[in-house]
């Protein structure tokens, strides 16, 4: 084999390598804490956003999308039925670890506030089978359903530049009006969600 071929050889198989790794490091970034920060535009629209929970004033928020379809039960669930309650919507699959490890937060959480008017809903994402969100609800107690969207469809109803629920785990709080109040890209533990829960529950 000449120098010339070989050496093109080395750098294909170098190429190959870091396409791999690149690849790998996404998959792990999907399921995952993010550690940018961020601040928001310009201050006066996101208030104590930190990158992670981002918290938007009364008068700035913006609609969530229309949700619904199947839950992993099977039954039907529309967003719409929960008009004038504050949700909350989290995206969780049951491969995922921080998923995991927040999920009895949530359900913690969920039980609490359901006195309050405040509904959970989750939606399950990735899970090739029913059976594996099932086993997942079970395990920890889930009190609330959960869309089934192994797709990802419902989350791509989200405008593209919006608070839209980019990594697994995410949750959005929506206000009464259905407007996305708080956006966490992160594991949450039940005091950080209740932090960022009950003053949108007291808004007037």
């Amino acid at each position: 084999m000449s120098p010339t071929r070989a050496l093109r050889r080395r750098s294909l198989r170098g190429a190959a390598a870091l396409a791999g790794a690149a690849a790998f490091a996404l998959a792990v970034t999907a399921c995952s804490t993010p550690s940018a920060s961020s601040n928001g535009a310009g201050g006066s629209n996101y208030v104590g956003g930190t990158g992670e929970i981002t918290t938007i004033a009364q008068g700035h928020r913006t609609a969530a999308p229309e949700l619904s379809g199947k839950t992993v039960d099977g039954a039907r669930l529309s967003l719409a039925d929960y008009k004038g309650k504050v949700v909350v919507v989290n995206v969780w699959g049951s491969w995922c670890p921080p998923c995991r490890a927040e999920a009895p937060h949530l359900a913690e959480v969920a039980k609490q506030t359901k006195s309050q008017g405040v509904e959970f809903v989750g939606i399950n994402t990735r899970d090739l089978q029913t059976a594996q969100a099932k086993a997942f609800e079970k395990e920890f107690g889930i009190p609330f359903p959960s869309l089934y969207d192994p797709a990802g469809d419902l989350l791509l109803r989200f405008p593209k530049g919006s608070l839209n629920p980019q990594a697994i785990p995410s949750t959005l709080i929506l206000d009464r009006q259905g407007k996305i109040a708080v956006r966490a890209l992160k594991e949450l533990s039940a005091g950080e969600l209740h932090k960022a829960l009950d003053p949108v529950v007291a808004e007037k």
